[in-house]
């Protein structure tokens, strides 16, 4: 359809216009989540589908939108700096809206919500495309997005101890995954803002806890000698992440039961990782 058809459904605070079935505006939606656009893709189509999806328009079919989400996670998975990335990063983000309406009026079997978080978590570690705003085109956001997913999967009420276990070394592996450039873009605080999802749900233990942190600290010390190349680019995203997690839960106004002990291991790591910097300062 033109961009003018679009841009009256816009106009119309996303009424599903009753000249078209739903299979096809869903078809078209779908298909406009990977233009290269902004306006096609931020402005119209996750905006569309996340207002339809809030409002019930696909409660009978959310397994179907879903299923579809997931499907495009594949679409050019493992290409770089193509515009193949926008597809799926945008599918991650609608995912995340049929997950948030099934947390709040089950409407998915549990095997498929568990379903649809192994491929999940399967495409954001895979993904290789990591830039943020891309020039010209807007953004690209995937590991961002994936956080996001990923946050709003952990509120599942079908997700217990050890699926909650797996979301949150998911997560670690993310930030460690050789070769991963810089984040720059946000995506600390946005993965630290899913790890405060996964902490919200109060099942995992301080032990469990600790060796994530643990883990992260140690690629967090851009001062160990062992690193080739520049230190700080091979850690500064444990180092962000866990400067963000330290930040977010200092500050949350609804913190999980565990923050005391862990701000206190969250501090032990931030200090061995930045020891130099934190060295008194000899008296002149």
């Amino acid at each position: 359809m033109s961009s003018g058809y679009w841009q009256q459904v816009q106009r119309a605070g996303f009424r599903v216009p009753d000249d078209r079935g739903l299979g096809d505006l869903t078809s078209e939606l779908t298909v406009m989540l990977g233009s290269n656009d902004p306006a096609v893709r931020d402005g119209t189509a996750y905006p569309a589908l996340a207002t339809w999806i809030e409002r019930g328009v696909y409660d009978d079919l959310l397994v179907g939108l879903g299923d579809g989400m997931v499907a495009g996670l594949l679409t050019g998975l493992g290409e770089r700096d193509t515009d193949t990335v926008f597809r799926r990063s945008f599918s991650a983000l609608v995912l995340a809206e049929c997950l948030r309406r099934d947390n709040a009026h089950h409407l998915v079997p549990a095997t498929r919500i568990l379903d649809w978080g192994d491929r999940l978590a399967t495409w954001f570690l895979r993904e290789r495309d990591t830039r943020g705003h891309v020039a010209g085109k807007g953004w690209a956001h995937a590991i961002a997005h994936g956080a996001d997913a990923l946050g709003v999967l952990a509120d599942s009420p079908h997700l217990a101890g050890a699926e909650l276990a797996v979301l949150l070394d998911v997560i670690a592996e993310r930030v460690l995954v050789p070769g991963t450039p810089p984040l720059l873009s946000g995506e600390p605080d946005r993965l630290a803002a899913a790890v405060m999802h996964l902490l919200r749900r109060n099942v995992l233990g301080l032990e469990t806890l600790e060796s994530w942190v643990g883990r992260l600290a140690a690629a967090a010390d851009a001062h160990d000698p062992s690193i080739d190349g520049d230190p700080y680019v091979a850690t500064h995203n444990a180092q962000t992440l866990l400067r963000s997690l330290f930040v977010s839960l200092s500050l949350a106004p609804d913190p999980p039961q565990v923050r005391p002990d862990l701000l206190l291991v969250l501090v032990d790591a931030l200090r061995g990782s930045n020891a130099p910097f934190l060295a008194t300062p000899h008296r002149r």
